[in-house]
């Protein structure tokens, strides 16, 4: 069994543990923010973290009204121009604490009085010394190059985040994700059965939007370092704005399709690329009837919650679904990657931490 399949099945109680940590330090935040609240938000990140962020971007937005902006670390770190940060708060988020160009635009910023929010599951780590906040995900050592257990933990804490400065979130929905992660994990088996079909696949499209967007980024960049398929996320607006053109019945699609505010849109996208005969594997939960009946879906099921015995759910809110929706792409992933005969763990020319300026 690989690290990778290890670790992502380590997700609920991993998932437990970051809330956990995470209650104390978002009270820090929201006493900040309360004093002075930021007129902006800058997420900073690389890789994996990138795709965090890009999901804090949404969130964050959606939930209060802040604008928010992504970091081009080369601006800081090639062109050295002194961005004018005063008043924003500007969140640096990696999984090693280690990212070079990350942590110089965090230390950068915090020298122009910015409000410094950190985001790592490396306590002892660079970033964690240089954030006023930090947000510590409890992890445990993550030891595939491909990260599972520490992107999940980022999205929870930058949920944790979003609730420091006021989101309308309900901290008990957030206790209900571990449980949402358990009931994603019990796919293991459906996305094994379904990755044999795409063996000999060398290119493929992944489409989510809004909150999800993030995932689809994500699932494309562990199919890309995992199983070597060339692969690339799409929001499903952007997707119809030129690259459905490339669509044949020899490419194969992926699609996170939550109910909520982005479903219509997704629903016309499936419409569409059902009148182009392309093959496409959706990602979906219970509670999207129509989703959930097509004949290739992997579909999240309803689950008792571990500590509410007598409540049963239909669905999770959309604004709760890229944790949980994420976890069957990340066995698909480590399965295909099994059936090519590769290993995940080591993806060739990779290494767990990567520095650059």
């Amino acid at each position: 069994m690989s690290r990778m399949l290890t670790e992502i099945r380590e997700q609920p109680a991993a998932l437990e543990r970051t809330l956990r940590s995470g209650l104390s330090a978002g009270a820090k935040l929201a006493k900040a923010v309360a004093r002075k609240r930021p007129r902006l938000i800058v997420l900073a990140a690389r890789g994996t973290s990138d795709n965090a962020a890009q999901f804090g971007r949404y969130l964050l937005e959606i939930m209060t009204g802040i604008p928010v902006s992504l970091a081009a670390p080369s601006v800081t770190t090639l062109y050295q121009t002194q961005l004018d940060l005063a008043g924003a708060m500007v969140v640096a988020i990696s999984q090693s604490g280690e990212s070079t160009d990350t942590n110089l635009v965090l230390e950068r910023a915090k020298a122009q009085g910015a409000l410094t929010v950190g985001i790592t599951n490396e306590a002892g780590s660079t970033l964690a010394t240089l954030a006023e906040h930090v947000f510590l995900v409890k992890a445990g050592k993550e030891r595939s190059v491909a990260a599972t257990k520490t992107y999940t933990g980022q999205l929870l804490m930058l949920y944790m985040v979003a609730h420091a400065v006021g989101a309308r979130i309900r901290l008990d929905d957030l206790r209900a994700l571990p449980e949402w992660a358990d009931a994603a994990l019990s796919l293991e088996a459906s996305a094994r059965e379904r990755a044999g079909r795409y063996r000999f696949v060398e290119r493929t499209v992944v489409i989510g939007r809004g909150l999800n967007y993030s995932n689809a980024q994500e699932f494309a960049l562990e199919m890309m370092e995992t199983c070597y398929v060339v692969a690339e996320g799409f929001s499903s607006a952007d997707f119809m704005h030129g690259p459905i053109a490339m669509v044949d019945p020899s490419l194969p699609l992926f699609m996170f399709a939550p109910c909520g505010a982005t479903w219509p849109g997704s629903e016309d996208v499936l419409s569409r690329l059902g009148r182009l005969r392309a093959e496409t594997l959706l990602i979906t939960d219970v509670g999207n009837k129509v989703a959930a009946g097509q004949d290739r879906a992997l579909v999240i099921p309803a689950r008792l919650g571990r500590k509410r015995s007598a409540e049963k759910w239909a669905a999770p809110e959309e604004l709760y679904t890229p944790i949980p929706y994420i976890i069957p792409a990340q066995l698909f992933a480590a399965a295909l990657a099994e059936e090519k005969g590769l290993n995940p763990d080591r993806p060739r020319t990779l290494s767990k931490v990567t520095r650059t300026l």
